[in-house]
């Protein structure tokens, strides 16, 4: 019997096998859900993609910034979730900023118009998809997103390290909020795993020369098998009293000084 044995599931973020969301979903499906998928642009892609899963996943296209997109999500997703459609758990595995709001001076010089659209895809739209997602959620329901801990100032993330604050202050609002409904918001806070959205932050390498040696259980940054199966852990029944909380998934890297 698998941890997530009937549990239905959308996870969203999936733009190559290397991505965090698409071994979040194989693990998934290895431990028995029913996975829906959704991609954004590059939608031939995200399908081909989705066939690379032990069992190949429906896609649905997603822009979080899409009002009308998100408003008729659910009843999108609700066409591969059977006669009777619910929402066991949704995996927020979404972030984006402009050029303009990462790398060296970006902080003191990108423009509202960059900081606007980094929060708003990579902050707001956990609100966003949240909502969108309600109608078919109910008690034990799990809302998962990915986080990068930003407690601390990091060398050229910039502005997403702002929005990955705010991402966790609405992980904190939206547990509140949807506690009554008995549905839980949690982060999974990774360590860097090489992916395609990491490659397109401006000193990358940075972040992997440090983890592996401070790190107390080490860090293997081509190997997104630990992140995933956190991911899962908070997706599945037994952490059922858990919500509004960051897990870390990362060595122990955040837990040691230099």
């Amino acid at each position: 019997m698998g941890l997530l044995d009937g549990k239905r599931l959308l996870i969203t973020g999936v733009i190559t096998d290397a991505s965090l969301a698409f071994h979040a979903a194989k693990i998934a499906q290895e431990q028995g859900a029913q996975v829906v998928l959704t991609g954004f642009g590059r939608m031939r892609l995200v399908e081909r993609i989705a066939q690379r899963l032990p069992q190949p996943a429906p896609v649905v296209e997603l822009d979080v910034s899409d009002q009308g997109q998100l408003n008729s999500l659910a009843e999108r997703i609700s066409e591969h979730l059977g006669d009777e459609p619910r929402l066991d758990g949704v995996l927020h595995s979404i972030g984006f900023a402009p050029p303009g709001a990462l790398g060296e001076g970006a902080f003191l010089n990108a423009s509202w118009e960059d900081v606007a659209t980094t929060i708003q895809v990579s902050a707001y739209s956990l609100k966003s998809l949240a909502m969108a997602c309600k109608p078919l959620m109910g008690p034990g329901s799990s809302i998962v997103g990915m986080d990068f801990d930003n407690r601390q100032a990091w060398p050229a993330y910039d502005w997403m390290g702002v929005a990955k604050s705010t991402l966790e202050s609405v992980t904190r609002y939206l547990a509140r909020d949807l506690g009554p409904d008995g549905i839980r918001v949690n982060l999974v806070a990774a360590g860097p795993v090489r992916t395609m959205a990491a490659r397109s932050i401006p000193g990358f390498a940075a972040f992997e020369d440090a983890w592996d040696g401070r790190a107390p259980l080490g860090w293997d940054v081509a190997d997104p098998t630990p992140v995933a199966k956190t991911v899962c852990a908070l997706l599945s029944d037994w952490l059922p009293a858990t919500t509004g909380s960051m897990v870390w998934a990362d060595g122990g890297f955040h837990a040691v000084g230099v």
